[in-house]
């Protein structure tokens, strides 16, 4: 969540609508993101990348 307010500058309540429908949909969160236009295909490559790296 801090990645996605941070480095792409998502608002609340963008991330809060990601949050919601992902549940609905049991889909990934950065997927619902840019499915809804709230991130970039290149922002969504971020934060593949960013996840790739967490541990």
């Amino acid at each position: 969540m801090r990645f996605l307010r941070q480095q792409l500058g998502l608002s609340d309540n963008a991330l809060a609508l990601g949050l919601k429908q992902a549940e609905l949909e049991q889909a990934p969160l950065p997927v619902v993101l840019w499915r809804f236009g709230l991130i970039s295909l290149e922002q969504f490559e971020q934060v593949l990348s960013w996840q790739d790296q967490q541990p």
